[in-house]
């Protein structure tokens, strides 16, 4: 393992309130505990036992863990809980499970093989796989030993997970015919996409889960596949790893049953980009539901992990109260896709994933900036336009970062957009010589982005291999921005000079711009959040072929 500095993928949660919990749990003492939190353990007591676990796992791994059990041999249905890439384990669900339990479940919640500590509710022994075979294999002899525990049968079975426990979760459905929902929170559906979005190496999401699992036990192929990423070199090898961790790769035995899945993930989330999971949601054929919201990874539903009110939390007991319960809450009928919308957090419910963008606005790029006020333009911006404009340039240097990044820093910057408080960008200060910029004019009326933009376009390389990353802005009057979406993009087998036509997805958005707002498209080559293949001293020319016109297809709806 190596020294680097260790962070939390859950930054924001209160470990003290947490341990409270579960200590209370455990000794019937709710002194130190809030009202509200002291009632549900107080309730939950008097209906069930609850007692920390030791659940035997692939191999005679132990795995540590907490078993809310009902007296009583009426059937009742049962949630296994894997839980997220932290050191906290199992204890992370510790409020949730004690309420499902209240519900009428029995929860089992456990820690993953290779995580966890003795202060959190124990450690579990073996070495940490990233959600391959023998987590799979754990999944499933916990929920044999869920089984066995408890009094009367069990009639259905969810499993629901956070981050890596969502993963596990999926995996575990794909291949265990006695699960009957997931919910999965933060999740990916194609790892290997999550890695190398367009051939891109997300080096940041690599380095944080190394970083979140420094007090962790790493097996040496999964500190191989970190490695590999960082040093890029083994990518097809890398790309297999990921594909047998991918739920993706499964979904014809998720839909076989088919299995009823509820996914939720943040439009601006940095570690597994929704497309990926989107891609997977549209593959499945049973019954599904994702809620996309602001913010990043895991952050939308964090609060709801120490008891406070949480959407994403309540429509996953919704999710399994019908599926496993068969309570008639509407949930299935409401429409498939939840989508929170920046800036003004109205919910906006559509049946299905193809129904949220309702028309396409063809934007081509131009040389010359679009008529306006000229507030916040630069000289050498070229436009976003109704019609094409053929024959230019626009090149610009490699290897120099520039203010057009994705977010100061992962997941802490997706916080502060759930707070209110988006980064804003000085579009002023982007060096037009290490990026290239075009902007529409002003939106009289505003417009509202729901989907997945794409961009068309041509370009040539001074070297063999390039890598830019696109980014779009909505721009203020004042020339101040805030990201509206972003995508990397990678290309290793260029002749150089010879003109080359890409098409590149943005990841999805939900967005509305205001009135008198501009959108800005930026390209630059360098951003902390991902690898590049630029050679030094290089530059990128883009230019729009008679033919073949460079082109932003903006989804409406």
């Amino acid at each position: 393992m190596t020294s680097e500095q260790h962070v939390s993928l859950y930054p924001e949660l209160d470990e003290a309130s947490l341990t409270q919990f579960a200590a209370a749990l455990r000794s019937g003492d709710t002194a130190h505990l809030s009202p509200a939190r002291a009632g549900e353990v107080t309730r939950a007591l008097s209906v069930l036992t609850f007692a920390q676990v030791q659940v035997p796992g692939e191999g005679g791994v132990k795995l540590a863990g907490a078993l809310w059990r009902h007296t009583g041999n009426r059937p009742r249905p049962a949630i296994v809980m894997p839980a997220p890439w932290t050191d906290f384990g199992w204890l992370v669900y510790a409020v949730q499970a004690t309420r499902f339990a209240l519900k009428g479940y029995h929860v089992l919640a456990y820690t993953p093989r290779g995580f966890g500590l003795a202060q959190f509710g124990g450690a579990s022994g073996g070495e940490v796989e990233v959600a391959g075979p023998l987590d799979v294999a754990d999944g499933r002899a916990a929920l044999t030993y869920l089984i066995d525990q408890v009094k009367g049968p069990v009639t259905k079975t969810g499993f629901l997970g956070d981050s890596y426990g969502s993963g596990i979760s999926q995996l575990v459905a794909a291949h265990d015919p006695r699960v009957d929902a997931v919910a999965a929170l933060s999740t990916w559906g194609d790892l290997g996409e999550a890695f190398y979005e367009n051939s891109t190496r997300h080096v940041e999401s690599v380095r944080l889960l190394r970083q979140a699992a420094q007090r962790a036990r790493l097996s040496a192929r999964t500190e191989q596949a970190f490695d590999d990423v960082l040093a890029d070199r083994n990518v097809e090898e890398t790309l297999e790893w990921a594909r047998e961790r991918s739920p993706y790769t499964y979904v014809d035995l998720l839909n076989g049953r088919p299995v009823a899945v509820f996914y939720a993930n943040a439009w601006h989330e940095t570690l597994f980009p929704a497309n990926q999971a989107l891609r997977t949601f549209t593959a499945l054929t049973g019954p599904r539901r994702i809620d996309l919201s602001i913010g990043d990874h895991s952050g939308p539903e964090m609060s709801g992990m120490i008891g406070l009110p949480n959407r994403i939390w309540a429509d996953a007991h919704r999710w399994f109260d019908h599926h496993l319960k068969g309570e008639p809450n509407g949930i299935a009928t409401e429409g498939r896709v939840l989508g929170q919308i920046m800036w003004n957090e109205e919910l906006e419910l559509r049946d299905d994933w193809g129904a949220v963008t309702e028309t396409t606005d063809r934007l081509y790029l131009t040389s010359t900036a679009v008529s306006g006020d000229g507030r916040g333009r630069h000289e050498r911006d070229g436009g976003l336009a109704e019609k094409p404009e053929t024959g230019w340039t626009s090149e610009f240097r490699v290897g120099t970062d520039t203010p057009a990044t994705v977010a100061d820093k992962i997941l802490e910057t997706g916080n502060q957009e759930m707070a209110g408080n988006p980064k804003v960008y000085p579009t002023h200060d982007i060096d037009r010589a290490d990026a290239a910029v075009w902007v529409t004019g002003g939106y009289p009326s505003g417009a509202r982005l729901r989907g997945i933009p794409r961009l068309h376009l041509t370009y040539t390389s001074t070297h063999a291999s390039s890598t830019f990353v696109a980014h779009l802005f909505d721009v203020g009057p004042d020339g101040s921005a805030h990201i509206v979406t972003h995508a990397p993009f990678t290309r290793l087998d260029h002749s150089p000079g010879r003109p080359v036509s890409v098409d590149v997805e943005f990841q999805a958005t939900g967005y509305d711009i205001p009135a008198d707002h501009r959108l800005m498209l930026v390209l630059d080559t360098v951003d902390p959040f991902y690898g590049d293949a630029n050679a030094p001293g290089g530059t990128i020319t883009v230019t729009s072929p008679a033919d073949d016109p460079s082109h932003l297809d903006l989804p409406l709806g």
